[in-house]
């Protein structure tokens, strides 16, 4: 992703959604002119400030971080060609886990999918709101759910409330993919 793309996509976003920057600067506590100063910058601003615009335009940071936005009215569907998923580094990466962002383009979503790479290593415990779907695509492993234990293979899948605490372990020689639906109450 170009630093430039940044920029661009929350002013493209801002424009889908009709709003004003000074709409925008009463949502995310900035002023107009910084807001404007970030849309026409070369630079990306840090991280906690496109995440208070991504919090205030109800999208994931990962949409403005896509490399180029569409210029399009139509924000009801997100068709993503494979191998254009964005890898979200910020996610699990201190865990070990790997993920996959799909359908990241679709503005106001209630469910996020990704791709997800397990580790070896049992690692932290999750718990969110929402509720969950996962598929294993390939590979073994050890799926603990309110300390419960479950061996999933390839073509297994479990659906379960993120509310209780969960974390997960590959088993075998290869990590293990799954698919993940993470469903949230309120919209992204």
């Amino acid at each position: 992703m170009s630093e430039d793309s940044v920029g661009k996509n929350i002013k493209v976003l801002r424009k889908q959604k009709n709003i004003t920057l000074q709409e925008l600067a009463a949502r995310t506590g900035f002023t107009k002119s910084y807001l404007s100063k970030i849309e026409r910058s070369k630079k990306a601003p840090p991280h906690s400030t496109v995440n208070r615009i991504a919090m205030a335009l109800e999208v994931e940071v990962a949409y403005i971080l896509s490399e180029k936005l569409k210029n399009s009215s139509d924000i009801r569907i997100s068709f993503t060609k494979k191998n254009e998923g964005k890898v979200v580094e910020s996610l699990g990466s201190s865990y070990g886990y790997k993920y996959q962002a799909l359908g990241f383009t679709k503005p106001g979503k209630n469910m996020q999918a990704y791709i997800i790479e397990i580790p070896f290593k049992e690692s932290n415990v999750f718990q969110h709101e929402g509720e969950e779907f996962i598929y294993v695509l390939e590979g073994k492993y050890e799926f603990i759910y309110d300390g419960g234990k479950y061996i999933m293979e390839e073509g297994d899948s479990v659906y379960f409330d993120s509310g209780v605490p969960h974390t997960a372990r590959s088993l075998g020689k290869k990590k293990a993919k799954i698919l993940a639906i993470m469903y949230s109450y309120k919209r992204l």
